[in-house]
C-alpha cells in the first residue's frame, strides 16, 4: 500500500508538470496507453465529424487514431480561416505534435494575442533544436512559462557540461558482481531494447556472475505503471526500481537524486563493476558513482540517439544546436567510460570518430538464446499453435512500430503482390507509435482482411510467429540512424531459419548477405521489396536454402553466451572477474 501511494504521487507530479510544459504531448502519451477499445472510439469520431470540422475535440481523435492525413487536412481548413488568439496557440500546439512545424508557424503567427504565446514559440524553437532560443523565448513570462524557463534551461546545462556529484566512499567490492543501470525493462516494456537488457543479464548469469539490474528513476510508473512493486524478478533476474514519492523539479536535480538512489543501491550490492546502455544521461549517473566507489564502468552504446531524434525532423535538424550538443555529451560519456560496447562495425566506426580509442570498444552484436537456440518448428506447425491457415503464405515483420522502420512500406509492397496472390497475408506484430497510422494504411489498402495485427505479442510466442512466416522483412528507412544501428529481430528470425528481406544499409548488411541468407532490396522502395519477396515465395527451394544458412551463421556467430565470453575476457583485463 506504501509503494502504491508513493507511486500515486509519483504520477500526479509527472502530469502536473506535461499539463504546463506541454498538454498536448501529454494527451497524446495518455493516448498510447489507453485500452485498445480506445482507438476505434476515436476512428469512429473522426469519421461521423464533419469533414471540415477543427474543433479540439475532432482534432485530437485523428491525432489518437493516427490518421496524420487527417489531421493535416484539417488543420490546413483551421489555417485557411479567420482563426486567431488563444485558438491559434493551441492549433500551433496540435500541429507540433503531429510533426507539422510549417504549421504550426502559420497558426503562431495568428495568435500574437494569445496568453502563454511564449510557452508555445519556445516548444517550437526546441523542437528545431534551438536550445538557447527556447531558453531565451521564455524570458519574461509569467509563472508558467518561468517554470517552463527552468526546466528547458536545465535540460539545457545537462546538453553542456552539467552531471552529478558524489563523494567518495570507503569501499569493498564483492568479485563477480555487476550493476547494471537500465532505462526500461521487462516486464513492463517488451521492447528490442528491453529484450537485449534481459539476454545480456541472463547469459552473465549463465557464465557465472552475480547480477542486479536497476532502472531509470520513475519507470515505469512515468509509463503508466501505478501498480508498480519495488521489485520485479523475471527468469530469475531482479529488476530493482527507484520509486522516491518525489521527484526533482528539473532534470539536473533528478540526475543528481538519481547518483544518490543508485549510489545507495550500489552500497548494498557491492558490485564490482557498474554497466549501463545509451543514452548520455545514464553513462552521467554511472560515472558519477563509479568515480564514488572507484569501480570501472561500461557503456553499451545500442544507438545513435540524436541521430534518432533528427530522423523525426527535416535534414537541417542535423546541424541544429541540439544535434551538436547531443553529439559532444555522447563522445564525452564513451571517452570517460572504462570500456565501450557497441552492437557492429558501423557503429563502432561512428564511436572511434568520436574520439574513442579503437582499442576500448568491443563489439557485442544482437544475438539470441533460450527458445531460438533449439530446433525451429516447421511453417504448419508453427501456424497450428497460433492459429494460422496452415496453406496460406505469410509474409511480414516482428518490430517496434516507429516510423523508421518503414513498416508503410512493407504495407505498400504487400499490396502489390496481394492482387495477384489471394493466398498472401501480412503479419505484423509488435506496438509502437505507427500503429494507428499503419491501420488507417491497412484499412484503405482494400486488402483489410488479410492483414493482422497482433499488437504485442508474449516473449514465448515470439519465436512462434518468425516460425510461422514464409519470408521476415526488414524495410528500414534510409536514415542516419537505420545505416549504423543492427536491429535484434532479423537476428532471431534467421535463428528461425526464416529467409529475410532487408533494406540495403551498412547496418543490416551486417547481418543479411544478399544472396547467401537473404535478399536486399532499395530502402523505401515498395516496388524493389515486392519484387525480393516474390522471388522468395515463388522459389521455395531457395527460400529454404537461405533459411538454413541464415540460422547456420546465427549459431556460429551470434549468441549471447558469446557475447558474456567476450565480456569477461575484457573485464578480467580491468582488473574484474567473476571469480
Amino acid at each position: 500500500m506504501m509503494q502504491l501511494l508513493k507511486n500515486v504521487r509519483l504520477a500526479q507530479g509527472v502530469v502536473r508538470q506535461h499539463l504546463t510544459d506541454d498538454p498536448v504531448i501529454l494527451f497524446l502519451q495518455l493516448s498510447r496507453r489507453l485500452p485498445s477499445a480506445v482507438l476505434p472510439l476515436a476512428k469512429r469520431l473522426c469519421k461521423l465529424a464533419p469533414k471540415n470540422s477543427t474543433s479540439a475535440a475532432v482534432l485530437f481523435a485523428a491525432l489518437a487514431a493516427g490518421d496524420g492525413a487527417d489531421v493535416e487536412r484539417r488543420l490546413r481548413i483551421a489555417a485557411d480561416g479567420p482563426v486567431e488568439g488563444e485558438r491559434a496557440r493551441r492549433l500551433a500546439d496540435v500541429a507540433l505534435a503531429a510533426n507539422l512545424p510549417a504549421l504550426s508557424d502559420d497558426f503562431l503567427t495568428k495568435a500574437s494575442t494569445a496568453l502563454r504565446l511564449e510557452q508555445a514559440r519556445a516548444r517550437r524553437l526546441w523542437y528545431d533544436g534551438d536550445v538557447s532560443g527556447a531558453v531565451e523565448a521564455l524570458n519574461g513570462s509569467g509563472a508558467a512559462g518561468q517554470r517552463q524557463r527552468a526546466r528547458l534551461a536545465a535540460e539545457a546545462a545537462i546538453l553542456t557540461d552539467a552531471s552529478p556529484s558524489l563523494e567518495r566512499r570507503p569501499y569493498e567490492p564483492v568479485p563477480g558482481r555487476i550493476l547494471h543501470l537500465l532505462t526500461n525493462s521487462l516486464p513492463h516494456t517488451a521492447s528490442g531494447y528491453a529484450q537485449r537488457s534481459h539476454s545480456t543479464l541472463l547469459a552473465q548469469q549463465e557464465a557465472g556472475w552475480d547480477v542486479l539490474a536497476v532502472t531509470r528513476m520513475g519507470y515505469p510508473v512515468q509509463v503508466g505503471k501505478l501498480l508498480a512493486k519495488s521489485t520485479d524478478t523475471v527468469d530469475g533476474i531482479r529488476y530493482q526500481r527507484l520509486l522516491p514519492g518525489t521527484m526533482a523539479q528539473s532534470i539536473d536535480a533528478r540526475l543528481q537524486q538519481q547518483a544518490e538512489e543508485l549510489l545507495a543501491v550500489a552500497l548494498d550490492f557491492k558490485p564490482s563493476v557498474l554497466h549501463t546502455t545509451t543514452h548520455y544521461v545514464n553513462g552521467l549517473v554511472v560515472r558519477a558513482v563509479a568515480q564514488a566507489l572507484g569501480i570501472p564502468w561500461v557503456y553499451e552504446v545500442r544507438g545513435q540517439l540524436a541521430d534518432t531524434w533528427a530522423s523525426t525532423r527535416g535534414p537541417e535538424a542535423r546541424s541544429s544546436e541540439k544535434y551538436r550538443m547531443f553529439q559532444r555529451r555522447e563522445a564525452e560519456v564513451m571517452q570517460h567510460a572504462d570500456l565501450v560496447l557497441t552492437l557492429g562495425t558501423a557503429m563502432k566506426a561512428n564511436i572511434v570518430a568520436a574520439g574513442v580509442p579503437e582499442d576500448k570498444v568491443l563489439i557485442a552484436p544482437n544475438a539470441v538464446g533460450g527458445d531460438f537456440l533449439t530446433e525451429p518448428l516447421d511453417k504448419a506447425s508453427a501456424r497450428r499453435e497460433l492459429g494460422l491457415a496452415e496453406d496460406g503464405q505469410f509474409i511480414g515483420t516482428v518490430s517496434s512500430l516507429v516510423p523508421y522502420e518503414g513498416i508503410e512500406d512493407l504495407m505498400a509492397a504487400f499490396a502489390l503482390l496481394a492482387a495477384d496472390m489471394p493466398q498472401l497475408h501480412l503479419l505484423i506484430v509488435g506496438a509502437g507509435s505507427s500503429l494507428p497510422s499503419l491501420q488507417v494504411q491497412a484499412q484503405r489498402s482494400g486488402f483489410i482482411n488479410r492483414i493482422i495485427f497482433t499488437g504485442r505479442v508474449p516473449r514465448g510466442q515470439a519465436a512462434l510467429y518468425h516460425q510461422a512466416l514464409d519470408v521476415f522483412v526488414v524495410p528500414r528507412k534510409d536514415l542516419e540512424v537505420t545505416r549504423s544501428v543492427t536491429p535484434l529481430k532479423p537476428v532471431e528470425a534467421m535463428a528461425c531459419a526464416r529467409p529475410v528481406v532487408a533494406s540495403n544499409l551498412p547496418a543490416l548488411t551486417e547481418i543479411v548477405e544478399d544472396g547467401v541468407t537473404g535478399l536486399l532490396a532499395e530502402a523505401g522502395d515498395p516496388v524493389s521489396i515486392a519484387t525480393a519477396i516474390r522471388e522468395l515465395l515463388s522459389e521455395t527451394q531457395l527460400a529454404a536454402k537461405f533459411g538454413a544458412a541464415g540460422r547456420e551463421r546465427v549459431l556460429q556467430e551470434r549468441t549471447w553466451a558469446a557475447n558474456a565470453v567476450a565480456l569477461a575476457r575484457e573485464l578480467e583485463m580491468l582488473g574484474v572477474t567473476n571469480r
